[in-house]
């Protein structure tokens, strides 16, 4: 084999695997910037909790999300007979468990909104709600920049309520908390709209 040969070989085997590694990166980058659903995180709560909470999902909730339409600060909040207030709580950040605690929900109790939610009506997970909220036709031509998810109990029934924000017409570099939505989290179907989409102004 020549000397020409031999770069040419090294050259040619030198770009497929620089092209591998970069495949390799892509595929890598876009598993971590896929956040964790709420339903997953429920799931993930059970690993930290005692046997008579698994499963038994009282609430579920986000933090607004910042930079990106999908929240990744959530709390999962469990039924707890042992717990003074009947809940545990636990935290996640990024998919990754940041705290657990027995919150004190004395209004919840005061209300007893403090039993867990339906099993069985549980199908459609904080993604499918999202999609559902940012796809209403009073905010297809608005900027969303940001969301807050409730899992929870209304009219006795689970649903998630989408709190969403959209950018400022006047000054993009703001944004505007434009309402609600609250969909079935058994259906997926909206229940309610009440979206305010004058505060853009």
């Amino acid at each position: 084999m020549t000397l020409n040969m031999k770069w040419t070989f090294f050259g040619q085997t030198g770009r497929i695997w620089l092209t591998a590694l970069a495949t390799t990166a892509i595929l890598s980058a876009s598993a971590l910037a896929a956040e964790k659903t709420a339903f997953e995180l429920a799931k993930e709560a059970d690993r930290h909790v005692g046997e008579d909470a698994k499963g038994k999902i009282v609430q579920i909730r986000s933090e607004k999300s910042v930079g990106t339409l999908t929240p990744n600060i959530w709390y999962v909040v469990l039924y707890d007979t042992d717990a003074t207030a009947k809940a545990t709580e636990v935290k996640f950040g990024a998919g990754q468990k940041l705290s657990v605690k027995r919150p004190a929900r004395v209004l919840e109790l005061g209300f007893r909104n403090h039993t867990q939610l339906e099993k069985d009506k549980l199908k459609v997970d904080s993604d499918e709600a999202l999609k559902t909220a940012s796809t209403e036709p009073l905010v297809k031509n608005l900027k969303l920049t940001a969301s807050k998810l409730t899992l929870e109990k209304w009219e006795g029934s689970p649903v998630w309520k989408v709190r969403l924000w959209a950018e400022k017409l006047r000054d993009s570099r703001k944004d505007a908390d434009i309402g609600e939505v609250i969909v079935s989290a058994e259906t997926g179907k909206v229940l309610k709209n009440d979206l305010k989409i004058e505060r853009v102004d």
